[in-house]
């Protein structure tokens, strides 16, 4: 793409745009879905420490806040597939100078996993992490028992890099929190 004023404009459409999702800004009949897929206990163990239903003003609050966009350090957007109906969420925090890591976070409705959307999603969100906010590493958290999240993650190109071991505790056990990172060179590198 060339730096002219049109090329920019194509580069700005491209970057929030995939085939088969499309990030734009929360809109208030977004976070019923949202609140719902959050609290569904076969979606928040995958999600939070503790399995806990919360009230819709609770979890539309935590998404909004998300979504405010006001900062340079992250970001948050719905995530609509061509037909413009919701599949997820995906957010972006925490980055700041001179690290300039960005920790990563999606969600996508039960009825859209298993589709892609999240691989897509995710490499959407990686290009405004390393090409528009010029991050030098994105990371992310999941649970050692999210095995479907592991693979894609280490697919995208993501690496282990540590673990909390037995931060969480569900039907009688602990278990680890893993966190994966990806540095700017492997982004690149993946391409």
């Amino acid at each position: 793409m060339d730096n002219s004023g049109g090329g920019l404009q194509e580069w700005s459409a491209f970057m929030f745009s995939g085939e088969h999702v499309r990030f734009r800004e929360l809109r208030d009949p977004d976070l019923a879905h949202l609140s719902e897929w959050w609290n569904d206990p076969s979606q928040a163990i995958l999600q939070q420490e503790r399995v806990t239903a919360r009230p819709l003003e609770t979890t539309a609050a935590m998404f909004r806040t998300w979504s405010k966009n006001e900062s340079p350090s992250g970001f948050g957007y719905s995530i609509v597939n061509p037909a413009e109906k919701l599949v997820g969420h995906i957010s972006v925090w925490g980055m700041s100078v001179p690290e300039r890591i960005a920790t990563m976070a999606i969600i996508i409705g039960p009825e859209f996993q298993d589709q892609g959307l999240g691989r897509e999603s995710l490499q959407l969100g990686l290009r405004i992490v390393f090409e528009e906010m010029g991050a030098h590493k994105a990371e992310l958290q999941t649970w050692s028992y999210n095995q479907r999240a592991i693979h894609l993650y280490r697919s995208l190109g993501f690496r282990e890099e540590g673990r909390r071991r037995a931060a969480a505790f569900h039907r009688g056990e602990f278990h680890d929190q893993v966190l994966l990172g990806m540095l700017e060179e492997e982004y690149r590198e993946a391409g």
